[in-house]
């Protein structure tokens, strides 16, 4: 094995031994919490959004590893099947990071007013909202059903393939593959507009409502400031993954290495091990919940020292 190799194989090991226990300590504490009160908006909306980060770091990363150490496990279908479930689960992350964004930036709205209104109503509509982002994101991803073939079946390759080491995207022209690109750029790019002005007009009235002596409580802050954060991630990491994806639009040719896949993929992965990090340290509730269930997940012996 060469030394790149195996760079990239703990690297993405790296990812998945962070962020795979850390999104499922966010998940646990959220159930927890859900067994004993009912969730706010919020709050289910960040579980979700740890369920599809761990959905996508299991799906990739693990893969990734897999094949920087030369294990091959993939025939045409379960390429298909993996890079359709690792496309749905991002795209998925992204939006709903959006609508964390905009649900933060109408709670900060005095009680009454349309944004008051308007929060309301996306509460109690999420189930709707969830159903329909996962429609959406999961048709916009049917791609890889159609075109993603084994990294063996080279025969089956044409021009127009993207390599992502372990199975490539074979379209059958260049407009097929200029087309497909465009629409992963163009679901990726509007939330990611949308989430950085709802985080724009978040700190704008978190500033009005200092300037008029109503500051809201700590935890509106730090929750307030989590979301900034997230997002403010978000647009760093996922900028460069579409950057990338850009590029690889660009080149004429199949591209002999996956080296480009590869960075697009740690940098959409990174978001995804970082983040549960930030919730659990702008949500004392559940940072605290998911501290009890490492401490009981941890072996521990029992010593009676009475006398």
């Amino acid at each position: 094995m060469d030394a790149s190799a195996l760079t990239r194989g703990l690297l993405f090991l790296s990812l998945a031994v962070t962020g795979v226990p850390g999104n499922i300590a966010v998940i646990f504490a959220f159930l927890s919490l859900a067994y004993q009160e009912r969730l706010s908006p919020a709050d289910a909306i960040v579980l979700h959004l740890a369920i599809v980060n761990l959905a996508n770091l299991s799906v990739r990363c693990v893969l990734e590893v897999l094949a920087s150490f030369s294990v091959y496990v993939f025939d045409d279908s379960s390429c298909k099947a993996v890079i359709f479930l690792y496309r749905t689960s991002r795209s998925l992350s992204i939006w709903l990071t959006f609508v964390l964004s905009a649900y933060q930036c109408l709670s900060v709205s005095p009680p009454g007013s349309r944004r008051a209104s308007a929060r309301a109503l996306l509460g109690r509509s999420l189930c709707v909202v969830f159903l329909v982002l996962w429609l959406i994101n999961a048709s916009m991803s049917a791609a890889p059903l159609l075109f993603a073939v084994a990294t063996r079946n080279d025969s089956k390759l044409s021009p127009n393939a993207i390599n992502v080491e372990f199975c490539f995207l074979s379209f059958p022209s260049r407009l097929a593959r200029d087309a497909n690109g465009a629409a992963q750029v163009g679901r990726d790019v509007v939330p990611m507009a949308l989430m950085a002005g709802a985080s724009v007009l978040l700190l704008v009235f978190l500033r009005r409502r200092q300037a008029t002596a109503r500051s809201g409580s700590l935890a509106e802050r730090r929750a307030a400031l989590g979301v900034i954060t997230l997002v403010s991630l978000y647009l760093l990491f996922y900028g460069v993954d579409n950057s990338l994806w850009v590029y690889t639009l660009s080149v004429p040719q199949t591209l002999g290495s996956s080296l480009i896949s590869d960075l697009r993929i740690f940098f959409s992965s990174l978001y995804a091990a970082v983040s549960p990090v930030i919730i659990l340290v702008s949500n004392t509730r559940v940072s605290r919940r998911a501290g009890d269930a490492l401490r009981r997940c941890q072996p521990h012996g029992h010593i009676d020292h009475r006398t």
